[in-house]
Order: C-alpha cells, then structure tokens, then sequence
C-alpha cells in the first residue's frame, strides 16, 4: 500500500471530521490503525482529542460568557501564584539532581567510591603492595591473561592498568580480585 494522494485527501478530510484512526484504516483499506497514526503525524495534523468536537458546539453558546467572565479572571489568579510555585519548585529541584548526576570534569580527582569504606585493611595493605610490582600498561597492551584494574585518573597522564597476570577465569590479579569480589558474608558483617 502507499499513500496516494487521493488516500492521503481522504485521511485529511476524514481526520478532520473527528473519526477514529481504526475507522480511517477501515475506510482506506490496505493500512492498519498505526499507519494512519503515523501517517497523521508525518503530516502535521492537528491533535484533535476533545477539541475539535466542543470547538463546533461550545463557541455558539459560550464565546460571550467566557472571554467577558471566565477568561480574564482565570489567568490573573492563575498566573499569579503558578508562577512563585513554579518558580520554587524548580529551584528545590535543580539542586538535588546534580548531586546524582554530578559529572567530573577532565583532570579533577574523583570523589571516594563508596565501596572503598567497605574494603578489609588487609585486602587494600594487599593491593597497594602489589600496585608496587604492576606492569603499568596501556589499555592497547592488555590481554586476557593480564589483570586489568585501573589505576589512577583515566583524564591524566598518570592513568595505568595493573597488567599482573590474572586469575584464571577472572579479569583481575588474586590481590585485585580480593577487593572487587568479595564474599557476601564480609560485607553484611561491614555494613553492621
């Protein structure tokens, strides 16, 4: 099927006229309740839900009572205090998204990871022992077989890889594997 465009004046006409895209699809034949959807929107059709139909009706019996009465005091009481509220609550909650979604700059040290609270003194005194020994490689120079903890700030010049060689089955040396897979036990037994 493709929109001619005979189909194409027909969906507008019959869009217009306040029918159902399932009844416009019924009518086109050929072309499913979505297609016409899509097809309404491709075109720029105005979204008719509820104001088309009391757009006909409304503005013979109401143009004379709504602008005069109803109009004009609505958007004074409404504008008036929307605005303060609107206003607040935005400032309320633009500061309590950033923290969630802080983004660092390049270059600037990143805050503590809340997992380092949680880690063994033995495990980290394990680990920067070992972070002694490190081949420091590049990301271009690691393989399966080599550990791949990062180490320091990937914005710097100073960032490396461990590079040890890791454990089988694991990504990581048995120092790095000793803080990144912990056993569940050992950190309820922190968290208390």
């Amino acid at each position: 099927m493709s929109w001619t465009d005979e189909r194409v004046e027909l969906l507008k006409k019959m869009w217009g006229e306040g029918q159902s895209a399932s009844q416009i699809a019924k009518e086109l034949g050929g072309v499913t309740r979505n297609a016409v959807i899509g097809k309404v929107h491709r075109l720029g059709l105005s979204n008719r839900t509820a104001g088309a139909a009391p757009a006909k009706a409304e503005p013979k019996e109401k143009p004379a009572p709504a602008p005069k009465a109803e109009a004009k005091p609505k958007p004074a009481p409404k504008t008036e205090p929307a605005r303060p509220a609107a206003a607040a609550p935005a400032a309320e909650a633009k500061p309590a998204t950033p923290p969630r979604r802080q983004i660092i700059p390049a270059g600037q040290p990143l805050p503590p990871q809340p997992s380092a609270n949680e880690i063994s003194p033995e495990a980290l005194a394990k680990v920067n022992e070992v972070e002694k020994k490190a081949k420091k490689l590049t990301l271009m120079e690691l393989t399966e077989k080599t550990c791949k903890w990062p180490v320091g700030d990937p914005a710097t010049d100073d960032f490396w890889f461990c590079g040890l060689p890791a454990e089988p089955g694991k990504p990581y040396c048995e120092a790095h594997v000793g803080v990144a897979f912990q056993p569940m036990s050992s950190r309820r037994d922190r968290r208390r």
